[in-house]
């Protein structure tokens, strides 16, 4: 968040309390240089993803057409697909948002996905594209994992929980010791680097609820925190599904290159066709066959309106699933997020997991991811924007403000903040740090790194010591 010059250290400088206050100083400042790149890659590349999906949308959904009475058949639709890439297989269709909006289908042909826009009124072709080969989708790859695949990824889990480091300490820094609230809340405007710091604290200050949520709503993406620690019992049991058989698949098999299942349902094994489980859907029993145009039908009975897309089975024990969700731009609300999955032989409907189905962290993960992606409608997006503004503002200020404090003549040393001598046990920042290690680890792993270069290395090196004080 912040930091501060010594001139501006608490007052009580025969106390232990300014040495704990040059030690969170410290600790700042090294958090602060792993994380400023990575929170500037981040708050760009999340306002590039938040106006393209707004404007264009992720697959090109927001492609204009002429509404005409009547919509042609879905099957109509998916035949000029197919006619379009000869050879392809039908994987998915995605309907239309509005009345004035084109119908997206993806055929794959071979390892390679492609979206076909259609014109649902007359099946024209309006379009075709790989699948995750639009702007949109180079920045998601940079803001995921920097296009390092799992290297990546855990850098930014790295950066993220280091974060949090960066939020403790610059509020520890930042609140007011006898000075009164108002230095804490509202900027002064002074001259100099004086200007800087106070910009920096106040702002830090103000965003370092909104900032911790979007970490940490962040993190439940990242391989280690949230696949391994928190999703894992977060998930919704299939055991609730009633006597239906489960195949080998999970719902995270229906990603494709990017997170496009409900977090609550990635690791719940999907259900199998081939029995009679289940109840009511498609009325096989009265001839109607189960098809794609009687599973849109059905889709609309049960109440699936305006936008949501329909997977089709994939081998002989796949089911059809229907699928509304706010991460997918499907709704801007996501306490309407519904999964359906249904027999491809019976017609039958298998599983209807809502939004009320899920766990409490499900729950709070779809209304966070919906939040953090800013998919809930203009006022998420402008908010968002505004949001990543300042943090840029906070990366460039601190960046600014160690820049003017830096030593006449100190070329190329870091001129970290000293580390106090006689340190005393601070028994609270041990717990914190207990804390933060347990609750993020890759956090811990690295606050132990850089504990035993700064205290075991720097400490024995003079050259090294030189460069970085």
């Amino acid at each position: 968040m912040t930091s501060i010059d010594p001139t501006y250290a608490p007052a009580q400088t025969r106390t232990g309390v300014n040495k704990f206050y040059f030690a969170a100083w410290r600790w700042h400042f090294y958090a602060g240089l792993f994380v400023i790149p990575f929170f500037c890659i981040l708050a760009v590349t999340g306002m590039l993803m938040l106006w393209i999906s707004w404007i264009d949308g992720r697959d090109g959904e927001r492609t204009p057409v002429v509404p005409q009475e009547m919509a042609l058949a879905v099957s109509q639709q998916a035949e000029s697909a197919l006619a379009a890439i000869p050879g392809g297989t039908l994987k998915q269709y995605v309907a239309p948002r509005r009345d004035d909006l084109a119908a997206i289908f993806r055929v794959d042909l071979g390892d390679e996905a492609n979206m076909v826009v259609v014109d649902p009124y007359t099946a024209a072709v309006l379009e075709i594209f790989p699948r995750r080969s639009g702007w949109y989708d180079f920045a998601d790859g940079i803001h995921s994992n920097l296009m390092l695949g799992v290297t990546g990824d855990r850098m930014l889990e790295i950066a993220a929980s280091l974060g949090m480091v960066l939020i403790a300490t610059g509020l520890y820094m930042w609140w007011p010791r006898g000075a009164g609230w108002r230095t804490a809340l509202v900027p002064t405007f002074g001259r100099g680097r004086a200007l800087w710091r106070s910009l920096h604290g106040v702002l830090g200050f103000w965003i370092s609820i909104v900032l911790a949520f979007f970490l940490v709503s962040g993190l439940a993406w990242a391989g280690i925190w949230g696949e391994k620690l928190v999703q894992a019992w977060s998930q919704f049991p299939a055991e609730k599904w009633d006597n239906v058989p489960l195949s080998d698949d999970i719902h995270a098999s229906m990603n494709h290159d990017r997170k496009e299942v409900p977090w609550a349902l990635e690791l719940t094994p999907m259900p199998a066709s081939g029995s009679h489980a289940g109840h009511a859907g498609v009325d096989t029993e009265a001839g109607t066959p189960v098809t794609i145009d009687t599973l849109d039908a059905l889709a609309r009975d049960i109440g699936f309106d305006a936008r949501y897309q329909l997977n089709l089975p994939k081998g002989e024990a796949g089911v059809w699933t229907i699928n509304r969700d706010s991460m997918n731009t499907d709704d801007t609300d996501p306490t309407t997020d519904r999964t359906v999955h249904v027999d491809q032989y019976t017609g039958n409907i298998l599983a209807d997991v809502r939004y009320e189905d899920y766990s409490l962290a499900g729950k709070a993960m779809a209304v966070g991811i919906a939040l953090h992606m800013g998919t809930m409608g203009l006022w998420s997006v402008l908010a968002n924007t505004v949001f990543c503004l300042a943090v840029l503002f906070l990366c460039v200020s601190s960046v600014v403000m160690w820049w003017k404090r830096r030593p006449a003549g100190a070329g190329g040393r870091l001129a970290a903040p000293p580390l106090p001598r006689d340190m005393p046990m601070w028994q609270g920042a041990v717990l914190v740090g207990i804390a933060v290690s347990l609750a993020f680890p890759m956090a811990g792993l690295t606050l132990i790194t850089v504990l035993a270069l700064d205290g075991l290395v720097l400490s024995r090196l003079p050259m090294l010591r030189r460069l970085v004080n």
